[in-house]
C-alpha cells in the first residue's frame, strides 16, 4: 500500500496586513484532511491577529460539510483576535453550498 505523504494541504503567503492561505487540493472530503487543516490553521490564526486572512479556494472543486464546520471555527477564532476573514475564488458549485447553508451571511466572499 502506497502512503501519500502530503507535505502541506495549504500554501501560506504572509504580507504586512494580510495573510493568504491557498488550499492545494481539489477535493477536501475526509476527516484526516480536516484534522490536518485544523492543525495547520492554529499557528496561522495566532500570527494573524488584527490582520486580514484570505482563504483562497482556487483549486477546490468539492468539499464536505466538515470543512464548513472548520471554516466557521476559523472565522470565530480570527474575529476573537481582532482579525478579518474573507473567502475568495469559490467556484459556482461551492458558492451555492454557502448560499444554501446561509453562510454567505457569516462569511465575506469575493
Amino acid at each position: 500500500m502506497l502512503m501519500e505523504q502530503e507535505q502541506s494541504r495549504i500554501i501560506v503567503e504572509s504580507g504586512t496586513d494580510v495573510t493568504i492561505v491557498t488550499f492545494t487540493e481539489e477535493r477536501i472530503v475526509d476527516e484526516e484532511q480536516i484534522r490536518e487543516l485544523q492543525k495547520s490553521f492554529e499557528p496561522i490564526i495566532e500570527k494573524n491577529q488584527d490582520k486580514e486572512l484570505i482563504l483562497n479556494f482556487i483549486n477546490v472543486k468539492f468539499m464536505t460539510s466538515a470543512l464548513l464546520g472548520l471554516l466557521v471555527r476559523i472565522h470565530k477564532n480570527v474575529c476573537e483576535l481582532g482579525g478579518h476573514l474573507r473567502l475568495s475564488n469559490l467556484d459556482s458549485n461551492l458558492r451555492k453550498v454557502f448560499e444554501i447553508t446561509q453562510l454567505t451571511k457569516v462569511f465575506e466572499i469575493s
